[in-house]
């Protein structure tokens, strides 16, 4: 069966990571039989970093505050976490289905398929989102 995607709940997840007067930093969309679905949201990272289990494969819009002691601003990931126990035919499909999501998420800085938990590190994101922003003008913090 051909999986879909609940466009309307997903998008309405997406925007609230989008909302600059919203204090929500991350989403995540879950597969729920063949249908890709919204698993939740919030504003403590380390809730969506809970879900990245093993034996699960889900996809994430993360906002990452960057910038230097002048500049701050926000700065947007999409994360496909596929872990270590998901089966062979979970993970290929995974890679036609993130253009389902990618038609609801389409604005952000940097993409990152992770099976490592330690690639979901904060800081760890942080610095590949500041490799991708190109210059880096924050001289006194090297």
């Amino acid at each position: 069966m051909a999986t879909r995607i609940d466009k309307e709940a997903c998008r309405e997840a997406y925007n609230l990571v989008r909302d600059d007067t919203s204090d929500i930093c991350w989403a995540s969309f879950k597969y729920d039989g063949s249908t890709i679905v919204p698993a939740g949201h919030g504003s403590d990272y380390e809730e969506f970093k809970s879900q990245c289990a093993d034996d699960n494969r889900l996809f994430g819009f993360v906002r990452i505050t960057t910038g230097d002691a002048m500049s701050k601003r926000a700065k947007f990931t999409l994360i496909t976490w596929i872990g270590e126990n998901v089966s062979g035919l979970q993970r290929a499909k995974i890679s036609t289905d993130k253009s389902l999501v990618k038609d609801i998420v389409q604005n952000f800085a940097k993409e990152f398929m992770i099976s490592d938990p330690r690639e979901l590190e904060e800081d760890y994101l942080r610095n590949e989102l500041k490799k991708a922003g190109g210059a880096n003008y924050d001289a006194q913090a090297e």
